[in-house]
């Protein structure tokens, strides 16, 4: 036989046996997924955390570290994981808003605000922290400055200027902070050096970085490295743009899905646009990408209105998708305390502390989290899938899988009363509601009644 023959004979063979291999491939069912590939290695603890804003400010009569310590076997109860500080830097004085000032105006990096105490407070509430078995990352502004920040004298060439050579801010509205320009190195090295200052001399966990998509993403790359370094770091950036997620952090802000949230809730939008917008975040990030869901944070209560102005009767409904869904919730100062109102963010606006029913809904959801691996954080967690049903823009139907744990929700995304069918085999099977406790069974005749706003949580058995 000519090597010609041999040789169309070994492609056959090899296209053949590449289409049996892929027969015989079993489904993916991450498949929406992206197949960009990160090089992020999230830390162990965070694969079904829970992470809370903590505003030190407003979160006791004395706004001090002390003062919060207190609170930290509470916290633990609820179900925390990380403890996320809002800045704990000195503020600045010049040209500051309020009284107080804005915290994410930065008079020294390496510095206490005295009026939540001295280092040593601090360094004691990170072992406190770290005793409850709870990991602390601290809120870092590496975009800009205060404008007495004695950076700006000694390093003028670390900052922007506009075309007559001044300072300047980087918004129009941010009159109390100064840009910083990072297409010098130098600023660049001493950023790094700062933010690894806290991780090494006091034990810190990770950062959550202000506005990081208007910090270079090289900057932020080069600095997860050098935090490795020293220990496993958990970064969290306030962005969304998916570049972040391939070497520098573990988690980004699910904005658009909260933003429908809002929008559901006052009539704009309906499920159907909450259920799109998932299918296509599905396919943009990759599936080890961690993204924050969030009813509320410092900003959202500040200027837009406090959950119970925002989402009205849906404020539970909402909070138990934030678990449920894929992501990692967050649950921002006084939300389990049922927080009504809108705190001052330059003033001093203590938060009434109170046991109300969000307080053991919280914990129910957080003990669910940690329990159920259909729930677990990025690839740890279980495959998403929307179950569709007669009425898709008034009520969401999806099931979370991850091997033989499987979740189905229900919820009523509308102020009206709703009787639902299913469509397709997806959900047959025999359950019992997570809250209610009682047992059910679906197949192809069930329907379901749900009261406004209702929700209902069924765990396969």
């Amino acid at each position: 036989m000519g090597n010609t023959s041999i040789l169309t004979l070994i492609i056959l063979f090899l296209l053949v046996t590449a289409c049996n291999s892929n027969q015989n491939t079993p489904k993916d069912s991450n498949k929406e997924h992206t197949e960009k590939s990160t090089k992020v290695k999230h830390p162990e603890w965070s694969k079904n955390a829970v992470i809370y804003e903590v505003n030190i400010r407003q979160y006791t009569e004395e706004g001090t570290f002390k003062a919060f310590e207190e609170h930290l076997p509470r916290l633990k109860e609820l179900g925390v994981d990380i403890l996320w500080l809002m800045p704990i830097h000195p503020i600045g004085e010049k040209n500051r808003k309020g009284k107080l000032g804005s915290y994410y105006s930065v008079k020294d990096y390496k510095g206490v605000n005295s009026n939540f105490g001295t280092k040593e407070d601090f360094r004691n509430l990170v072992k406190e922290i770290h005793k409850q078995d709870m990991k602390i990352i601290l809120d870092w502004i590496a975009n800009h400055t205060s404008w007495d920040n004695p950076m700006i004298n000694e390093h003028p060439e670390w900052y922007t200027k506009d075309s007559s050579g001044n300072f300047q801010a980087p918004v129009d509205d941010w009159t109390d902070v100064a840009d910083l320009n990072y297409k010098n190195q130098e600023l660049s090295d001493y950023m790094t050096e700062a933010m690894k200052y806290w991780v090494d001399d006091f034990n810190i966990d990770g950062y959550r970085c202000d506005v990081a998509g208007m910090v270079p993403t090289s900057f932020w790359n080069n600095t997860r490295k050098e935090l490795n370094n020293i220990k496993d770091v958990f970064m969290l950036a306030e962005a969304n743009e998916v570049k972040l997620h391939e070497k520098a952090f573990d988690m980004t802000y699910a904005w658009d899905i909260h933003f429908i949230m809002n929008d559901i809730a006052s009539e704009k939008k309906n499920a159907n646009h909450l259920g799109k917008k998932l299918k296509e975040e599905q396919k943009k990030y990759p599936q080890n990408a961690y993204r924050m869901m969030f009813t509320s944070n410092h900003d959202e209560n500040s200027w837009k209105g406090s959950v119970y102005e925002r989402l009205g009767g849906g404020v539970k409904t909402f909070a138990v998708l934030t678990y449920t869904l894929p992501g990692m919730p967050l649950i921002y100062s006084g939300q389990e305390a049922c927080l009504d109102k809108r705190l001052e963010f330059f003033e001093k606006d203590q938060i009434d502390w109170k046991t109300c029913d969000m307080t053991k809904l919280y914990q129910q959801l957080s003990k669910l989290k940690k329990e159920n691996k259909a729930l677990w954080n990025g690839k740890y967690g279980g495959h998403y899938e929307r179950i569709g049903t007669n009425n898709d823009k008034k009520v969401f139907v999806f099931m979370r899988q991850k091997n033989d744990n499987q979740i189905l929700v229900i919820s009523n995304l509308s102020k009206g009363l709703q009787e639902i069918s299913f469509k397709g085999n997806k959900h047959y099977g025999n359950y019992q509601g997570y809250f209610s406790k009682q047992e059910i069974s679906f197949s192809d005749n069930s329907s379901v009644k749900l009261k406004p706003w209702e929700y209902k949580v069924y765990i396969k058995k």
